[in-house]
């Protein structure tokens, strides 16, 4: 445990910087981009020019570029990320009400993919070569080549208009009712982890079959061990450490593909926000959420390091 906590303070040493160079990048993207803070601010008048500079000058955006870089960070370490020239409320205020939902989703989709991979994956490599095994890559084959958005339209046509086992969107909070929301949630879960799940099942079918063949399984089910015993406790172990990698990567896709499944399911998240501040030129709101989905991304990141040293004690040795 000792060895765990140094090494994670370690991690979190070199967030850091990288931390600081995201907020950067995202800084430099807003402020070359073509959309005028001021003129956003003003949209649905006719500001005097006098006017707009007064802003400009009033909210610093005539500072040379590295006093606005810094004015920026200061703001964002005490949790303010400016103000929408859209609602006049506070950035952080809509983040904080439309995150629960994005993360509700993402880690829904992610627990989908996650059973769905291991799974299929186990099980084709159990039965290599044989039905369960072709079938299985013909499934994951086609869901990685299949868009998450085009699935959520086809689910929306055939299980919610066709068939009306699910509603064609919305969104019930868990609060007011947990039936409710599992229906609401459903379709873009699936959505949205079937692509992941795809590309894991294939991973973890290929980490499981190498694992198989080594020794170690051969000698522990010779010596009388049941062949789930020993899959269970030490092949799914020591064959987890690729699909756990590319899990890692995977989240950056899943908080980024709920973008397109909320607006598509109509959900109240960070997708919408974002859709609705890009429509309106409201550059303060995307800003948000491009540094909030970015920063996550390197937080699920940092987990996944964690988990790496739970799985296989041999990293906290050479680390």
């Amino acid at each position: 445990m000792v060895a765990i906590v140094r090494i994670l303070l370690r991690r979190v040493a070199l967030l850091v910087p990288l931390m600081l160079g995201i907020v950067l990048f995202v800084f430099l993207v807003m402020r070359f981009s073509d959309v005028d803070p001021a003129s956003a601010f003003f949209q649905g008048a006719n500001p005097t020019p006098q006017q707009l500079h007064d802003f400009r000058e009033r909210n610093g955006l005539l500072d040379p570029l590295p006093v606005r870089y810094f004015h920026f960070v200061a703001d964002l370490a005490h949790g303010d990320m400016g103000t929408s020239a859209l609602t006049r409320a506070p950035v952080v205020e809509q983040v904080t009400t439309a995150l629960p939902l994005t993360l509700q989703l993402t880690f829904l989709g992610l627990g989908v993919a996650v059973v769905l991979s291991l799974l299929g994956g186990v099980t084709a490599a159990i039965y290599r070569d044989r039905l369960p095994d072709q079938i299985i890559r013909v499934v994951s084959l086609t869901g990685v080549a299949a868009p998450g958005f085009w699935l959520a339209l086809l689910m929306i046509q055939y299980l919610a208009v066709d068939q009306g086992w699910f509603p064609t969107g919305g969104y019930i909070n868990p609060a007011d009712s947990l039936s409710g929301w599992l229906e609401t949630m459903a379709l873009p879960a699936l959505a949205l982890s079937l692509p992941v799940a795809a590309q894991l099942t294939r991973i973890v079918r290929t980490s499981v079959v190498e694992e198989l063949d080594k020794d170690y399984v051969r000698t522990a089910i010779g010596s009388g061990l049941p062949p789930r015993v020993v899959v269970g406790r030490n092949v799914l172990r020591n064959a987890l450490m690729n699909p756990l990698t590319v899990l890692g990567l995977r989240v950056g896709y899943l908080l980024g593909g709920a973008v397109v499944i909320e607006t598509i399911f109509s959900l109240p998240g960070m997708g919408k926000l974002m859709i609705d501040a890009v429509k309106n030129g409201d550059p303060a709101v995307v800003q948000g959420v491009v540094l909030t989905t970015a920063i996550g991304f390197v937080v699920v990141n940092l987990v996944i390091d964690v988990l790496y040293l739970l799985v296989n004690p041999r990293l906290r040795e050479a680390t």
